[in-house]
């Protein structure tokens, strides 16, 4: 079995939009959070930074970095029956339907409505 790693970084649009909220909440931590609160406030401003530089990064150079990757397993040799690629297919489905519900895309009604549609295939 053979592992392909495809890295995904965010798009220049959406680094931008990062970079100049970064540098807004910048401004916020040094003339607000940090006066007013301190510690918490250096904490806030730190993060503020790292953000900024990590979506300037992405948004103004060729290189960028990364935010996930991708591991695809491939099988060398041998291929897979339709049933077991049609197995693999749907238990997919429903792991990225309750990937969803986890993340409070869609609801527990919407959840339990795709599972029901997709085990009919079965």
């Amino acid at each position: 079995m053979t592992r392909k790693r495809i890295r995904v970084k965010p798009g220049r649009a959406q680094s931008k939009m990062g970079f100049f909220a970064g540098l807004l909440f910048c401004l916020i931590g040094v003339f607000m959070v940090i006066p007013i609160f301190g510690v918490f406030g250096i904490f806030w401003t730190l993060m503020a930074v790292i953000i900024t530089a990590l979506s300037g990064i992405n948004a103004f150079s060729d290189k960028g970095m990364a935010s996930h990757e991708i591991i695809i397993d491939e099988e060398s040799g041998a291929s897979e029956s339709g049933d077991n690629r049609r197995k693999e297919n749907i238990e997919s489905r429903l792991r990225i339907a309750e990937e969803l519900y986890r993340e409070g895309t869609i609801t527990k009604d919407e959840l339990d409505e795709k599972r029901r549609e997709i085990l009919k295939e079965i």
